[in-house]
């Protein structure tokens, strides 16, 4: 009789991963094997506090019943038609983004990776024909210190040595100015200006916020020069600053380009969205732009099921509350690394005066899950979906670990 072999345990999955993988990323060497709202469980049968939410993606938490029931839903019907032909999920899709963001028109795509692509490319071709920008003469205006993807055109304008190490050569028509600088914008601006590109809060930076009124400023500066302000929420957006979009807590400061994704499929299938006016939408014709899987019917029925999540629950008012209540218990923190704790919503950066991988594995040990992020950052960002006796929880092992 043959024996039934065990299940390959944690540094057995490791090792497979080492072998047979690129070594593009470093990860905490915890092995997940399933997940449920805030808690993730790893092989050997260990819970954690998930304090990243991916990135953003999981917003609404892990495998959340009603997303999980519309994708199955879905699945049994069709899946995928290309935009070669129509679907009934996509003009719905369409709508309900219409009526939650205010925007005109919605352009769908995949990872945010591309939806930023898809914008750069609406901005050139709107200063192209709308503008009257000479073909090829197109700049936009970006921010030191930026993440915008890991694309060739991401990169190139990046100010992260490690992005650009040996990837060259990079696509031109960039400007890089100092973060939250309003003054340093308007020196860039040029006849040949397109577009500003900015994330409301730096995300991978370190959790970044800019001076107060810096958006609305910049947004009053772009309507004179005719410049498209293009606000990239994609971590940033969806309720992880305690509202709806980052973008909203300043006055007027609304974009004329926003670039959203993760959290739009409440980390179930990958799917973004460019929302825009319509005046930057109608330079698109078609064969400009596109995707086989962008707006399928698959990813846009999730799409739904996330955003009426994110309503009914009242997640984004939760983050606003309960990001503040954090964020207070955090900024109590008196460890003799912590240089200082901030940030908006449930998007909290706690930055220390050395390294914070250290700190992120010691954390793991104690059963909460945190990336660093440009080395001395911790990035606190739980699912919208914890509880304030969840944070008590957390905070009590984070206070334990860094005041260490």
């Amino acid at each position: 009789m043959a024996l039934i072999a065990d299940p390959p345990r944690t540094q057995d999955l490791i090792e497979l991963e080492t072998q047979y993988g690129a070594n593009n990323y470093r990860p905490l060497d915890v092995v997940i094997e399933r997940a449920k709202g805030v808690w993730v469980y790893d092989v050997e049968g260990k819970r954690y506090l998930d304090c990243l939410a991916a990135y953003s993606a999981v917003n609404q938490g892990h495998c959340h019943p009603a997303i999980l029931r519309a994708m199955t839903e879905q699945a049994h019907k069709v899946t995928l038609t290309s935009r070669a032909f129509r679907n009934d999920q996509l003009p719905l899709f369409y709508k309900e983004l219409h009526e939650l963001t205010g925007f005109d028109a919605a352009l769908p795509m995949n990872s945010g990776a591309e939806a930023v692509e898809t914008a750069i490319k609406a901005a050139r071709k709107w200063g192209d024909k709308v503008k009257g920008i000479p073909d090829g003469k197109a700049e936009i205006i970006v921010c030191s210190n930026n993440f915008h993807g890991r694309t060739v055109t991401a990169i190139s304008f990046s100010t992260d040595k490690q992005y650009r190490d040996g990837f060259g050569p990079f696509t031109p028509g960039f400007k890089v100015i100092p973060f939250g600088d309003t003054r340093a914008l308007r020196k860039a601006i040029t006849p040949y200006t397109c577009a500003f590109l900015v994330e409301p809060i730096q995300g991978e930076a370190g959790i970044i916020l800019p001076p107060a009124g810096f958006l609305s400023e910049a947004a009053e500066i772009c309507r004179r020069h005719s410049v498209l302000l293009m606000a990239d929420e994609i971590q940033s957006g969806l309720g992880r600053t305690g509202k709806l979009f980052a973008y909203m807590h300043d006055d007027d400061a609304t974009p004329d380009v926003l670039i959203i994704g993760k959290a739009l499929s409440g980390g179930f299938y990958p799917i973004s969205a460019v929302l825009a006016t319509r005046e930057v939408m109608d330079v698109f014709s078609p064969g400009d732009h596109g995707s086989t899987f962008g707006g399928n019917p698959l990813a846009c029925a999730i799409a739904r099921a996330a955003l009426r999540v994110m309503a009914e629950e009242n997640l984004v008012q939760r983050s606003a509350e309960l990001g503040a209540y954090f964020l207070e218990l955090l900024r109590s923190l008196e460890g003799p690394h912590v240089r200082e704790v901030r940030g908006k919503g449930l998007w909290i950066g706690i930055e220390l005066d050395c390294a914070a991988r250290p700190y992120c594995e010691a954390l793991k040990d104690e059963g909460i899950l945190c990336k660093e992020t440009h080395d001395k950052v911790i990035r606190i960002a739980p699912p919208l979906v914890i509880t304030r006796q969840e944070i008590d929880w957390a905070f009590e092992r984070l206070q334990k670990v860094l005041q260490r």
